[in-house]
């Protein structure tokens, strides 16, 4: 009896030794098969990695835009717009009483686009400003040339309408540089001056200059313009637009109103 019981721990440590052999093999072959995927997987996951025939790039090399869901958007408006036009320009104010309409304009500009809808424009034009016979008669000439240069940079709120037409509004600073000349004139030196060589900017204190340099005019003058287009896509991204605006300046007084029409294209 004794015996058995001296045993009995001996059996009991081998039982225990099979027991913990067989879960330790038993839990390395669970680890091994869930660390290894299906064959079908296996199969697919090399299919994947696997470049096509002829194709030495793998999936991975593939620029973004051909990844599905990664295309890359078309973008919806140019960065640069240019546009050049003419026209002829109205008066008003001041300017109206010695300047008749019609004279005529050319206008060009360029302008950077931030979005769909705004961006800065920067323009130049050109306007005649043809004397009217009232004011040769006071200022004694036959005839005489005046125009107008104008610089504006304006923001630009572009208006998209459909496929084809859009529609614009500009507005901001100006600056005008006027000139212009008399062919001659039988005014005298020194005389008081009149309401149109006030206007034409050759008046010191009340009276002309008495060393006769009043045939010339030439003054600077600060302001501001706004106004407002429609376009047309005609073939590509070339537009026809038609534009309208109001541009005024000034300087000690004197002022210059324009209200010029143009025609034009964009691109």
């Amino acid at each position: 009896m004794i015996r058995k019981f001296a045993a009995f721990p001996a059996r009991c440590a081998e039982v225990m030794t099979i027991l913990v052999i067989t879960l330790a093999a038993s839990a390395a072959l669970n680890a091994q098969q869930s660390s290894t995927p299906p064959a079908d997987q296996q199969s697919g996951q090399q299919t994947q990695t696997q470049p096509p025939a002829g194709n030495p790039q793998s999936s991975s090399q593939q620029p973004e835009d051909t990844l599905p869901g990664r295309r890359a958007k078309p973008k919806e408006y140019k960065n640069w717009n240019f546009n050049v036009g003419g026209g002829a320009a109205l008066t008003s104010g001041t300017t109206k009483t010695f300047v008749r309409g019609g004279g005529g304009v050319a206008a060009a500009g360029v302008a950077r686009n931030y979005s769909p809808y705004f961006g800065f424009r920067l323009d130049f034009q050109f306007d005649n400003l043809p004397l009217r016979d009232s004011a040769l008669r006071l200022a004694q000439a036959p005839g005489a040339t005046n125009h107008a240069y104008s610089l504006m940079l304006d923001p630009i709120i572009n208006i998209p309408a459909s496929n084809l037409w859009s529609g614009y509004i500009v507005f901001g600073p100006t600056f005008i540089h006027r000139s212009g000349k008399l062919d001659s004139s039988t005014a005298i030196p020194g005389s008081g001056c009149d309401t149109f060589f006030t206007w034409w900017g050759s008046c010191y204190g009340l009276n002309l200059p008495v060393n006769g340099k009043f045939l010339h005019e030439s003054q600077n003058e600060y302001g501001y313009n706004f106004g407002f287009g429609l376009a047309r896509k005609v073939r590509g991204n070339v537009e026809v637009y038609g534009e309208f605006r109001f541009i005024h300046g000034s300087a000690n007084g004197i002022t210059t109103d324009m209200r010029p029409i143009t025609m034009g294209v964009r691109w």
